[in-house]
């Protein structure tokens, strides 16, 4: 009997890891622009713009380090697995309701700012993301 339950327990084990979810974080890309600011030629079109993206996951544990968010889970069960790209489109959706579509017009984010949260849960965890920046546009 202690033989089979052994063997039970291997399997549910093998079994997690195989099947589970996990997420690194952000992927890191770089470009390189510069832009002049020494001139009056942009104006401040709002601050403090944000977005949020959540997701959830059962057993598992979730924690946030400076702008990644670390996740390692069962499953997924709510939520999208992409979280920085669901949070900004939610910012550039949430600056599209106040200050109209953003089609055409010069725009850039400034002083961007990320902060990840964590629900731990003995069954559930969910990792919360929130881009918070400032918009400026480009005057021609």
């Amino acid at each position: 009997m202690k033989q089979y339950i052994e063997i039970l327990m291997c399997v549910v084990v093998m079994t997690t890891f195989f099947l589970g979810c996990a997420s690194s974080g952000m992927h890191m890309s770089s470009s390189l622009t510069n832009v002049e600011l020494s001139s009056a030629n942009y104006r401040i079109v709002a601050r403090s713009v944000s977005g949020e993206a959540k997701a959830g996951y059962i057993f598992g544990a979730s924690f946030g380090v400076g702008m990644y968010a670390q996740v390692v889970g069962v499953a997924r069960v709510s939520g999208d697995k992409a979280l920085y790209k669901t949070a900004m489109d939610n910012l550039w959706s949430n600056f599209e309701a106040k200050h109209g579509n953003i089609e055409g017009r010069n725009l850039a984010l400034i002083n961007v700012r990320y902060d990840v949260d964590a629900l731990n849960l003995i069954v559930y965890t969910q990792p919360i993301l929130t881009i918070q920046a400032d918009i400026i546009e480009f005057m021609q």
